[in-house]
C-alpha cells in the first residue's frame, strides 16, 4: 500500500473507533440512569414538605408498593409498618389505581396498627403521583363515628328512661278511673301519680339542662362568683332532704374564694353533688363540704360516709344515665344525669372534677376551678 494512504486510513479508523467507544459509553450511561431511576426513593419536588406538614395521613408508594415517604399522621394511625402498608384493604386500593390509573375514594373501617383491638375509621383517597408513584391520603373520621354512636346511645337512653315514668303515669291514671269509688285508693294512686309526674318533669329538665351545657355558647358571660355564697345556697337547697334523713351537712375551709363563671350553673353543680351524697348515705351520717385555695386553684370537695363506689365504676360515674346502684336510684327518683351535668358545668368553667371512693367508706367528689384574679375581677365589676 502506498504510504500516502496510511495516514488518512489511520485517522479514519481512529475516528470510527472513538465514535464506537463513545456510543457504547453513552448507552451504558443511559442504562445506568434508568436503573438509578428505578431504584431511587426520591419523590417529586415539594411532596416531602407537603407530607411533613399534613395532620392527616399521607403515604407515597413506589411500583413495588414500598413506602418511600409517610407523614407523621400515617405512622400515628398505624398504617405503615417496616416500610409497607399494614392493611390489605389499602394495598388492594393502591393496586387498583395502578391498574386503572383512576383515582379512588372510599371509607374504610380498619384496625389501628399491626396488632391490638382498637379500630379506626378512615376516609381514604388514592391517586397516581407522576408516572411511577402512588399517593394515598387518609383522613381520620373515628371521632365523628364515635360521636354518632354517642348520639344514638343518648337517644336510646332517653327513650328508655322516659318510658318508665310515662308508663307508670298511664297505669296510675287507669287505676284512678277504676278506683273512683274508693277514696283511700284514689288518694294512694294520686300520690304515686304526683311522684311519677315530678320524676318525669325532673328528667326532662335535666336533659334540657345537659343539652344546653353541651352547646358551645353555654357560658356566654362570665361574672365574678363568690364560692362561699355558692356553697351556702347549694347546702340550703338540700337542707330539707338532709334533715329528713337525719344527715348533717357541714361546711368549712378557706373563705373568700372567687372564680369567674355563672353562679347559677355552679350552684346547680354543687347541689347535684350534695344531693348525690345524701342519696347514697345512711341515716344519721355526716356530709362535709370543704373549700380550699391552692396555687391558683379553688377546690370544692364534697365528702360523704356512704356506700362508696366500686373501683371498676369510678371512670363511669360521670356518664349519662349511669347508676352505681340502679335499684336505689330508681327508688329515690334518680335520673342518672346529675353527675354528667356536674362534669359539663365544671368543664365549661375551665376546670375538672375528680372522685375518690372506697366501698363501705364513702366517697369524695372534688371540683377544681381556676381562681379569679382580683384585679381582673375589679375591672369586670366596673364594666358590668
Amino acid at each position: 500500500m502506498d504510504s500516502a494512504w496510511l495516514v488518512p486510513a489511520a485517522l479514519a479508523f481512529g475516528v470510527a473507533l472513538g465514535a464506537g467507544v463513545f456510543a457504547i459509553v453513552l448507552a451504558a450511561a443511559r442504562r445506568g440512569q434508568r436503573a438509578a431511576e428505578v431504584v431511587s426513593t426520591a419523590v417529586p419536588d415539594g411532596v416531602d414538605q407537603v407530607l411533613d406538614a399534613l395532620e392527616s395521613a399521607g403515604v407515597v408508594l413506589d411500583p413495588s408498593n414500598n413506602v418511600v415517604k409517610a407523614s407523621p399522621g400515617a405512622m400515628a394511625f398505624g398504617l405503615v409498618w417496616h416500610q409497607a402498608l399494614v392493611h390489605p384493604e389499602l394495598v388492594a386500593l393502591v393496586d387498583k389505581v395502578r391498574r386503572t390509573g383512576e383515582p379512588i375514594t372510599e371509607e374504610l373501617h380498619l384496625s389501628r396498627g399491626p396488632f391490638g383491638d382498637a379500630a379506626i375509621y378512615l376516609f381514604v383517597r388514592v391517586a397516581r403521583l407522576g408516572a411511577r408513584y402512588i399517593m394515598l391520603l387518609a383522613e381520620d373520621r373515628t371521632e365523628s363515628y364515635r360521636l354518632e354512636e354517642v348520639r344514638r346511645d343518648f337517644v336510646a337512653n332517653i327513650s328508655h328512661e322516659l318510658k318508665t315514668p310515662i308508663g307508670a303515669v298511664s297505669l296510675l291514671a287507669e287505676a284512678l278511673v277504676s278506683a273512683s269509688d274508693e277514696p283511700e285508693q284514689v288518694k294512694r294512686f294520686a300520690k304515686r301519680l304526683t311522684k311519677e309526674s315530678e320524676r318525669l318533669a325532673r328528667i326532662t329538665q335535666e336533659i334540657i339542662e345537659l343539652s344546653r351545657l353541651q352547646a358551645t355558647d353555654a357560658l356566654t358571660r362570665a361574672d365574678l362568683v363568690d364560692i362561699d355564697h355558692v356553697v351556702a345556697v347549694a347546702i340550703d337547697q338540700n337542707r330539707v332532704v338532709a334533715d329528713s334523713h337525719r344527715i348533717n351537712l357541714v361546711s368549712g375551709g378557706d373563705a373568700g374564694a372567687e372564680v369567674f363563671g355563672d353562679e347559677t350553673l355552679l350552684v346547680t353543680a354543687l347541689h347535684n353533688l350534695i344531693a348525690n351524697a345524701i342519696q347514697y348515705s345512711p341515716e344519721g351520717s355526716r356530709i362535709g363540704i370543704g373549700v380550699s385555695q391552692v396555687d391558683g386553684i379553688v377546690e370544692i370537695a364534697v365528702t360523704d360516709q356512704g356506700v362508696g363506689i366500686p373501683e371498676d365504676e369510678l371512670d363511669r360515674v360521670f356518664e349519662r344515665f349511669f347508676r352505681s346502684d340502679p335499684a336505689r336510684s330508681r327508688n329515690t327518683g334518680g335520673s342518672g344525669l346529675g353527675l354528667s351535668i356536674v362534669k359539663h358545668v365544671v368543664q365549661n368553667h375551665g376546670g375538672d372534677i375528680r372522685v375518690w371512693s372506697q366501698p363501705g367508706n364513702g366517697s369524695t367528689f372534688t371540683i377544681r376551678l381556676p381562681e379569679a384574679n382580683r384585679a381582673a375581677g375589679a375591672s369586670l365589676g366596673a364594666h358590668a
